[in-house]
């Protein structure tokens, strides 16, 4: 039994877009999580507080965003891979199913 019936004639679409945004994945994933770590040590320089416990919920507040913004990112990296893997899969070659006789038709029985 053959499985993977290919329809005959079909002309696959090329891949375009999503290639290009699936080879961007990976750096937006580093970018992503490298500039806000970036930012969260460059916080420790910046961020002036009067006393050290005041300094130290201003870092934290700060730093809890900072991974907020992380794994937004990264979920918004995963978000477009899925979806362009499901174009990538759309764009692929077309498959027939096996046909099988329905108990409905648009036409009625001939009896």
């Amino acid at each position: 039994m053959n499985w993977l019936n290919k329809l005959s004639g079909f002309t696959q679409t090329p891949y375009g877009f999503e290639w290009r945004l699936l080879r961007l994945m990976p750096t937006m994933c580093i970018a992503g999580t490298l500039l806000p770590a970036l930012a969260a040590v460059l916080a420790r320089f910046v961020i002036t507080g009067s006393t050290a416990a005041e300094l130290s919920r201003h870092i934290q507040i700060f730093d809890f965003l900072l991974i907020g913004l992380v794994l937004f990112i990264w979920s918004l990296v995963m978000t477009l891979a899925i979806g362009c893997v499901i174009v990538w899969l759309m764009k692929g070659p077309a498959y027939v199913a096996d046909g099988y006789p329905l108990s409905y038709s648009d036409e009625p029985r001939k009896q």
